[in-house]
């Protein structure tokens, strides 16, 4: 295929029209350039920003129903990470790396400028966001943890599970069946066209194929160094963070939670929201928008 103009690498965009009408998604759409990529993101409210970051399969979509809650106390930006969303996505699957992720999200935060932040992270944004905050601390007010972790080690049999289906499916995976999968609640067709939307074609999928490679389940992974320094650094953190996690995320236990708020010493006790799985932002999105208003406000 022909590289879209301007790209650094041979890379996918994904046709504007499979973004057109999904529910409650009515942004209007914004792009960085990031080593010759273009980073989508959507921006709403002023004041001190509030960063909603997605993890894998997930686009900015997933935080639909959190920005309304949270456009009155700050400038809510949500970007879609290289390889997802109205994001680039390059074909090959080793141009996907953790440190690579990270020097696009580092890139784009000082592209932007943004200072006295508030980083809300999810599923795999938990060691690419924590490890942007433990490296700018000046710019970084404050933490929101939503099921997520960072070190080295499976955080369960179900993730080992995840990582083998991903593997065999090859580009057979599809975004909504996973997303579906780790609710409580059944989606609506319309939601699930939303989390299809980025992934028309296998070219598209690269990036949320490789995700789970990146875990490092063992201490020589590639992974494994960068990230066990970010849960060191963590230890560090005095300002303020709030774990949110669920009570039915197959991947993510309360206990992982309690220990994560323990780890970091500006946490508050961890709090597990009722009714809720992985995908707590599909769950209980108006409920997790509210606490974390209150928390910002605070």
């Amino acid at each position: 295929m022909t590289p879209p103009p301007g790209l650094a690498t041979d890379a996918y965009r994904t046709p504007d029209e499979r973004f057109d009408e999904l529910p409650g998604w009515t942004y209007a759409p914004h792009y960085a350039t990031v080593a010759g990529l273009r980073m989508h993101f959507v921006e709403a409210g002023v004041g001190a920003p509030i960063v909603l970051l997605h993890g894998e399969p997930t686009w900015g979509f997933l935080y639909r129903k959190l920005i309304p809650t949270l456009v009155p106390v700050g400038r809510v930006i949500v970007p879609d990470l290289i390889g997802f969303g109205r994001s680039d996505k390059p074909l090959r699957p080793e141009a996907y790396t953790y440190d690579g992720h990270y020097a696009a999200l580092e890139r784009f935060a000082l592209e932007l400028d943004l200072q006295g932040a508030t980083l809300v992270v999810h599923d795999w944004s938990g060691p690419l966001g924590l490890r942007f905050a433990v490296g700018h601390p000046e710019r970084v007010e404050r933490l929101v943890l939503l099921n997520t972790g960072v070190g080295v080690g499976a955080p369960s049999p179900e993730w080992l599970r995840f990582r083998d289906l991903v593997r065999r499916v090859g580009d057979g995976f599809t975004a909504s069946r996973l997303v579906q999968a780790s609710c409580v609640a059944p989606l609506d067709d319309t939601v699930l066209r939303g989390y299809d939307a980025p992934f028309p074609v296998a070219d598209a999928k690269a990036g949320a194929r490789a995700f789970p490679e990146l875990v490092p389940t063992e201490p020589d992974h590639p992974s494994a160094a960068a990230m066990l320094r970010v849960r060191d650094a963590l230890a560090g953190w005095e300002k303020p963070a709030l774990v949110l996690f669920s009570d039915s995320d197959r991947v993510f236990s309360s206990a992982h939670a309690e220990r994560l708020a323990a780890h970091i010493p500006g946490a508050l006790p961890a709090e597990i929201v009722a009714g809720a799985g992985h995908f707590l932002q599909e769950d209980r999105g108006e409920e997790i928008a509210a606490r974390i208003a209150r928390f910002v406000a605070a």
